[in-house]
């Protein structure tokens, strides 16, 4: 459980909207995805911190040119893209005042040391550690150190790269506020390499907060890791997918993010203990259940007989079905009208 930020099986579950690059370089975009995000019930809004130069190379050949045509940004240079995607750093501090003033959490995942320093100057709250940079052991324990939650999705990494990465931050951290995602690392993903059975797994093997980070299409994924014991879910965040940018295509619209908040909180609360017999909800509904009841009417000194003047219906008020033996071939001590309940006081 991480109390600060209300994660836990006691809360409903920590909807994150990310919003990436989906703000097309417009600072008036951007502050429209923290309102719509808010208006939907977001918990909290994340964002991305680097620049082209502190991400990659300047250089528009060979390995630094996406080369995968099942990609999004299939022929793609790096440092275009990462231009085109990042947050410019001088708007940092108006999306994180916004997001105060409309009552959500701002935070971002930085990807250089610099970013991390950049952040503390504005009260980051947490830290999101992406999945690419799980195996940056340096810039893991320099987060670590910070003493604040960390949320780390695991796509990518083994378990053993997991381990690592986690034994990095807890040497550090000794708060245990730690968070992992499960994460599949293609964009938009398949259900069939979602793998959620790796989440209850993931909570034993790490004792901490499991969620997901969910890169497919629509919520139907982010309900079933829930069910599972997911208490975070991220999801990528824009006003309209027409509207383009580089996450646009897998990421949940308004309309969308609003149902994903209603809905899973009904998952969490359905989930409840393990529990036999009625609720306290359902006491009135035993009525239902079926009961011996007199059938025709009989005079004093008669015989109870199944079939005859006993029948097994509804409602539930008589003696039980299982004790039909001890009940036939019984005589009663007084006439009975059809439709009496069965009970020992009538037997002679």
């Amino acid at each position: 459980m991480v109390k600060k930020l209300n994660i836990g099986r006691e809360y409903k579950p920590f909807i994150i909207a990310e919003m990436s690059g989906n703000h097309n370089q417009s600072l008036e975009k951007a502050l429209e995805i923290v309102d719509e995000a808010a208006d939907a019930g977001a918990d909290a809004l994340k964002i991305q911190t680097y620049t082209a130069d502190t991400i990659t190379l300047n250089i528009d050949s060979g390995d630094f040119v996406i080369n995968d045509p099942k990609s999004l940004w299939n022929g793609e240079k790096l440092y275009a893209l990462y231009q085109k995607a990042h947050t410019p750093w001088e708007w940092h501090q108006a999306i994180f005042k916004r997001c105060k003033e409309r009552g959500i959490y701002a935070f971002s995942t930085p990807f250089d040391e610099t970013a991390v320093d950049f952040l503390e100057s504005l009260d980051a709250p947490f830290y999101k550690i992406a999945s690419f940079e799980t195996s940056h052991l340096p810039l893991l324990k320099k987060i670590a150190r910070i003493g604040k939650p960390i949320i780390m999705s695991n796509g990518l990494a083994t378990l053993r790269e997991l381990t690592e990465a986690v034994e990095t931050i807890r040497s550090v951290d000794k708060n245990n506020q730690l968070v992992l995602l499960k994460c599949t690392s293609t964009y938009p993903a398949s259900p069939s390499d979602a793998n959620l059975a790796t989440i209850p797994h993931i909570k034993d093997a790490f004792d901490c907060e499991v969620g997901l980070s969910d890169h497919t299409m629509g919520i139907g994924v982010s309900l079933a890791a829930i069910a599972l014991g997911a208490t975070v879910i991220e999801k990528h965040f824009t006003i309209s997918r027409k509207d383009g940018g580089v996450d646009a295509a897998f990421s949940l619209e308004p309309k969308e993010l609003k149902e994903l908040v209603i809905e899973s909180e009904k998952v969490w609360q359905s989930i409840g203990n393990i529990k036999y017999g009625p609720t306290e909800n359902e006491q009135e509904s035993l009525q239902f259940r079926r009961s011996i009841y007199i059938s025709k009417d009989v005079k004093p000194g008669e015989i109870l007989k199944y079939g005859e003047n006993l029948k097994i219906v509804r409602p539930g008020f008589a003696a039980a079905p299982k004790d039909l033996s001890y009940y036939e071939g019984r005589t009663v001590k007084k006439a009975l009208a059809a439709g009496t309940r069965v009970t020992l006081d009538i037997l002679d």
